[in-house]
């Protein structure tokens, strides 16, 4: 079966409550597509509905140009790794990687030959012969995505994969992760997280969910260099969103004229503006915001403020090697009228 997945304006609705209304999304053959969002967003709805585990109140879910949306999860020819590896414990590391094979009713010298080759993929050669108790969380997670890869699925679905992992191996198995796709170009990923370091390290594309709706879709770059809604520009990276009225070729932000292209908003609208942390500098220049520190906070490479700036929040993140202002000290804040991002609309409430 060719790869990629396409969702054809898929509802899922659970006791009359919608978890998934009207998905429209093309995973192309060889992506990887980061499904981001927040608890409830219905992302792990959408992924489900990829492996057979929920039935579409409507639409229709196709893999390639199949329609898979009435076949059983284990005719679809899918992988698929979720949270707790769902490893079998008294089993083998082997065995474990071999059930699906056997399921499929692979010959017996084809399933070596794939259990071998998905435990040297994933780094896992040497604990052949071991149970899943005896290996850490980390290698549990190897594990589980050999398993998943010894089928030679067109399709891999990774369900939140690192969610039970520290920090430092969740760091460590992005990069593994990077680099099975490397090798397994032709195998189309969803990846579901509600982490935007996961999504903007591994995809190729991300599509961000809310409320059971797809609300933006594009690549880390676009979605995070020009976010195209509020809660976009909110959910990967962090920004300040500022309320301001559009002038002519400028906006007004509490008192203050500001020079940013307004594209074709009507002057006297209300609109957002958009500005990454890490864009704002400390000190006189283009589009300067004079306030008055509220807080500091030392984040290791940085030291983030928060500044009052007529009774607006905006967060500016400084080098750690240069000596920050003091909580209650007046400062100007500035940045280039390229660095920001005009959104239509005012900010709104949550």
């Amino acid at each position: 079966m060719s790869g990629g997945v396409r969702f054809e304006n898929v509802s899922v609705a659970y006791g009359g409550t919608t978890v998934l209304d009207s998905l429209g999304l093309t995973v192309e053959p060889g992506e990887v597509m980061a499904l981001l969002g927040p608890s409830g967003s219905g992302k792990t709805t959408a992924l489900r509905a990829v492996a057979g585990f929920v039935r579409p109140d409507s639409g229709r879910v196709f893999i390639g140009d199949r329609d898979i949306t009435d076949l059983p999860p284990h005719r679809r020819g899918i992988g698929m790794v979720v949270q707790q590896y769902a490893l079998f414990p008294h089993m083998r590391v082997e065995d474990n990687v071999a059930f699906g094979l056997r399921a499929r009713k692979a010959p017996k010298g084809e399933i070596r030959g794939r259990v071998a080759e998905a435990l040297e993929m994933t780094g896992m050669g040497a604990f052949a012969r071991r149970y899943p108790r005896e290996l850490s969380g980390g290698q549990q997670q190897r594990v589980a995505i050999a398993r998943a890869l010894a089928i030679r699925p067109g399709v891999l679905l990774l369900d939140e994969p690192l969610s039970a992992l520290d920090a430092q191996l969740r760091s460590g198995m992005l990069g593994e992760l990077a680099r099975l796709h490397r090798e397994l170009p032709e195998v189309s990923i969803l990846y579901v997280t509600h982490d935007q370091v996961e999504a903007l390290t591994l995809a190729d594309r991300i599509a961000v969910m809310d409320k059971a709706r797809l609300q933006d879709v594009g690549t880390p770059q676009e979605l995070y260099r020009a976010p195209r809604t509020e809660f976009t520009a909110s959910f990967v990276g962090n920004a300040n969103l500022l309320p301001v009225t559009v002038g002519s070729g400028t906006v007004s932000l509490a008192g203050t004229e500001l020079r940013i292209p307004t594209g074709g908003a009507a002057r006297g609208a209300s609109a957002t503006l958009c500005i990454r942390p890490h864009l704002v500098g400390l000190g006189a220049g283009p589009n300067s915001l004079g306030g008055t520190v509220a807080e500091v906070q030392w984040r290791g490479a940085t030291h983030r403020l928060y500044v009052d700036v007529g009774g607006h929040r905006v967060m500016a993140d400084l080098r750690e090697s240069r000596t920050p202002p003091a909580a209650g000290e007046s400062v100007e804040l500035h940045f280039a009228s390229e660095d920001a991002v005009l959104l239509a609309g005012g900010v709104t409430d949550g």
